[in-house]
Order: C-alpha cells, then structure tokens, then sequence
C-alpha cells in the first residue's frame, strides 16, 4: 500500500487523521482488501478502493516448493519484476525473504540475480507490500533483507519499510539486513540506525584476490575496510554480525581457507553460515563431505559456525536463485570464463 498516496486521498477527502491508522492496523493484520475494513464507513471504503490501490504490486507468479517455501513473483505499477519468499520451518518460524531492488547493480558471480538486467530502487511501500502479501496468508515473525539487491545502496527505503514490521507481527530483533559491503551504506547503518536490526555481510571468500574474482565489488572497498565497519557495528551494539558464506566447489572450499577466514574473522564477533550453493548455471556446490571438513576447521579455530538449512530449491526460491524468471538463463560462455580464471585451492 503506497502510504504516502493513501495520507493524500485521505485529506482531500477531508477524513480525520485518525482513518490512516485504521487502514494500516487492517493491512498490517492480513486483511484482503478494503471491504474488510467493517470499522470504517462503507463509501469512504469504496473511495479508496477507487483511488488507493491495495497494494503497490501485481501478482504475476507464485509457487509452492515440496517443503512449504512460497516464492513470488511481482511486478511493480511500471513493470519490474521482484521475487520475494516465505519460508515455513518445523519450529514455527515464518520468515520472509524480502528484495530491496529489482535485479542488483553489483553483479556477484554466483548469484542469479546478478545475471538480471538491474531495473531500479523500491520504495518502502513496495519492500512492505511483499511482506504484506504474506502476511494476508499466515503469520509472520522473522525478515531478512537478503532478496534481490544490495540493500545499503537503497538504505533509507529499506529502513522505512523495517521499521514498519513491527506492526506486521517482525521485531526488529528479528530483522536482518544483508550486505555484500556497500560501505558508504554500511557506514550510515551503523552510525545512524537505532534499533537492534541485525546485520549480515555476504562475504564468500577469506582474501581479497579471490572475493573480487566473484564479487566485482571488492574491488571498490576492499576486505578490510568492510570488516572494521562490522567490529564497529559489534562494538556499539554488543551483537554479533552472520557471515554469508556460500560454498563453492574448488574455489573456496578448502581448509587452508577455512584457517584464513577463521583468521580473519578471530573472536567471537562474527558467527559463519555456511550456504550450501543453489544451482544458477555459474559453478558447482561442494560436496557435504568438503563442507563438513571447512565446518570443522573454522570449529577448531573457536569460529561459531552452522550450516544453513536450504529451503525451496525446487522452485529457485533458494538463497541465491532469486531471478525473476522461473528458472535462472544459463550463460555458458561467463561461467566457462570464470571457472577458468578463478584460482582452485
């Protein structure tokens, strides 16, 4: 729901200040539409209907994975597309996988959303009306900004619409935003945001050789830098920092990276997810076995360390999948370049 839009309609149909907050309390709540809305009056309902669009995005596509991961696909009002995901787990949870930009402008090699042509920044409303839409089919209580696009580079857009979860039923405790280190945004997070959102860094390889290889923006603000930015961030608010490490089969998966990225890591500020790798045409995941050594060692080396849970692979809705596209376009000549010059250890 555009909120901006729904104030104006509002005053000019010359309605109390108090009507905003009654429409949002329905959205926030699952309500289907406005006709819900049994506490406000029936004509202004239809106003709004007429003038309001319940929601800012269109339904084109959704699935449903063998594991209960709903994926959709949206169109904003000019025709870009978003995926956004649900994910159900045994325990309860019900966690939303939100995107923060249609396609992304950093191109990481492994990521298929990379492989989009970037369309643009989504406002606030349209980062909620993905939540939204999943809230309107169960109760939700975890986010994580981890969907399509850098969410630094749209920081004020995603912190309009995380600071409005609450109302949905997500905590900013239960909050993430992930960054592959966008650090002008990085900085502004952690200098300027009050509430206790958890942080992410997608970081994939323990040296700068190897990370600009697969994330051109290493090049631009290197290793260093990003990691002092995420021991201040641990140091202002006593909270650990998740790295996002996707496993890649021969590239960076061995135990002499494990003891550098424990090296670099050290202490007890950060905790590794390591990622299984979702099929996108550009590499091959290693194997459970290389996984379970590069788990050990980083244990060894006093490193907290779990393997994540892969969830709606079969529908690409797992971590890195997200393309806007039933299924991911192969680009054969890039991955056959790429695996070339990418060193394997």
């Amino acid at each position: 729901m555009d909120v901006a839009l729904l104030d104006t309609v509002l005053a000019d149909l010359e309605q109390p200040a108090y009507r905003a907050g009654q429409v949002w309390s329905w959205a926030a709540h699952g309500a289907a539409g406005y006709e819900a809305m049994t506490d406000l009056p029936k004509r202004l309902r239809e106003e709004l209907a007429g003038r309001v669009p319940f929601s800012t995005l269109s339904v084109e596509v959704q699935r449903e994975a063998r594991d209960g991961t709903i994926k959709v696909l949206f169109r904003t009002a000019d025709g870009h597309p978003v995926e956004a995901v649900l994910m159900r787990y045994r325990d309860g949870r019900r966690s939303l996988c939100l995107s923060s930009q249609s396609g992304c402008p950093l191109t990481c090699t492994f990521c298929a959303t990379g492989q989009m042509a970037f369309g643009r920044n989504l406002t606030a409303s349209e980062i909620l009306d993905q939540a939204l839409h999943f809230r309107r089919l169960t109760e939700v209580d975890h986010a994580v900004f981890m969907g399509m696009g850098e969410p630094m580079l749209n920081l004020d857009e995603v912190l309009g619409a995380a600071r409005r979860l609450p109302e949905i039923g997500i905590t900013p405790r239960r909050t993430t935003i992930s960054t592959v280190g966008w650090l002008p945004g990085l900085t502004r997070f952690v200098d300027e945001v009050d509430e206790p959102i958890r942080l992410a860094l997608s970081l994939h390889a323990p040296d700068d050789e190897l990370r600009s290889q697969i994330m051109p923006v290493n090049d631009r603000y290197p290793l260093r830098d990003i990691i002092a930015e995420c021991r201040r961030y641990v140091a202002q608010r006593r909270r650990r920092v998740f790295i996002e490490y996707v496993m890649l089969a021969g590239v960076n998966d061995s135990r002499a990276q494990a003891r550098a990225l424990a090296s670099l890591l050290g202490g007890d500020a950060f905790k590794v997810n390591l990622i299984p790798y979702n099929p996108t045409g550009m590499y091959d995941g290693s194997d459970r076995d290389h996984i379970a050594r590069f788990k050990s060692e980083l244990e060894h080396h006093h490193v907290p360390v779990t393997v994540r849970l892969t969830r709606g692979r079969d529908i690409e809705a797992a971590c890195g999948q997200l393309a806007a596209a039933p299924k991911p376009v192969r680009r054969a000549g890039r991955a056959a370049a790429t695996r070339a010059t990418l060193p394997r250890r």
